[in-house]
């Protein structure tokens, strides 16, 4: 008999040694200023994707998608897809409002009561997997107005930090950090971190050219990837002793020409 104890217990030490050294992993669920994207697409880039420069030896599950709120991204079981993946020790960043936000299209839109519910649904389901969760604000677009960038989403941004601050969720305030350092950019040199560009600038994913302040190039994406990283290390959760902000590769100054972290 006691030698059936020693045996069982070196098989659950086995085991809680197993899950220990289980890698942890990052979720991300939010729209396209987050998604990855295919080379075409260059130089549109998504935070998301730049993260990973700032985790190594973390898996970035990246399940963020172009176009989608809250409520689509639920709608489509895109939700439920990370439900089944997610596990305990993983951590799920939620970022979402720029769609939710679209009166004109009522796949996407979100009244700001529903964004709230539906951020605690995803709330939910971090608990139940046992991982934990981060609520962030919508990140800003660029939008200036006599020299002063605006705030991006406030209701919905305000609604999210309602959420965090009721539910005891970790908050990344990327929507005033990121708006702070367009702010600090001004209006023409913050330009270099959306997508503008020229026909003849040779950016494949837009060869007629292409003014959008919504989106991020690759230099966008990797400083608003390096506000997360911040926010991230200043968690109390246990991947913040994963992260380090402020990487050479996320303070570049010029274009890899991809998402390297070189």
């Amino acid at each position: 008999m006691k030698i059936g104890i020693v045996l069982a217990l070196a098989v659950a030490a086995a085991g809680g040694a197993q899950a220990a050294d289980t890698p942890p992993r990052i979720f991300i669920a939010s729209d396209s200023t987050a998604q990855d994207y295919k080379p075409d697409r260059y130089p549109q880039s998504g935070w998301g994707t730049m993260l990973r420069c700032a985790v190594p030896g973390v898996t970035v599950e990246n399940r963020a998608i172009g176009g989608r709120s809250t409520n689509s991204f639920i709608r489509e079981g895109r939700l439920d897809a990370i439900a089944r993946d997610l596990r305990k020790g993983d951590t799920l960043l939620i970022q979402f409002g720029h769609n939710d936000a679209s009166v004109d299209k009522p796949e996407r839109y979100t009244t700001v009561e529903q964004y709230k519910a539906n951020l605690d649904r995803f709330l939910a389901v971090a608990r139940a997997a046992g991982a934990k969760a981060v609520i962030l604000t919508p990140v800003a677009r660029r939008d200036f107005k006599d020299g002063v960038e605006q705030p991006s989403f406030p209701a919905y941004a305000d609604a999210a930090r309602a959420v965090a601050k009721a539910t005891h969720t970790p908050l990344i305030d990327l929507g005033k950090a990121s708006q702070a350092m367009v702010q600090a950019a001004g209006p023409d040199a913050a330009k270099a971190y959306y997508l503008h560009y020229e026909g003849a600038a040779g950016a494949p994913g837009y060869p007629k050219g292409v003014a959008d302040d919504t989106h991020f190039s690759e230099l966008g994406a990797r400083r608003v990837a390096d506000l997360v990283a911040v926010g991230l290390k200043a968690t109390r959760l246990p991947i913040a002793k994963r992260v380090t902000p402020h990487v050479p590769a996320l303070m570049r100054a010029t274009s890899a020409g991809g998402p390297s972290c070189g």
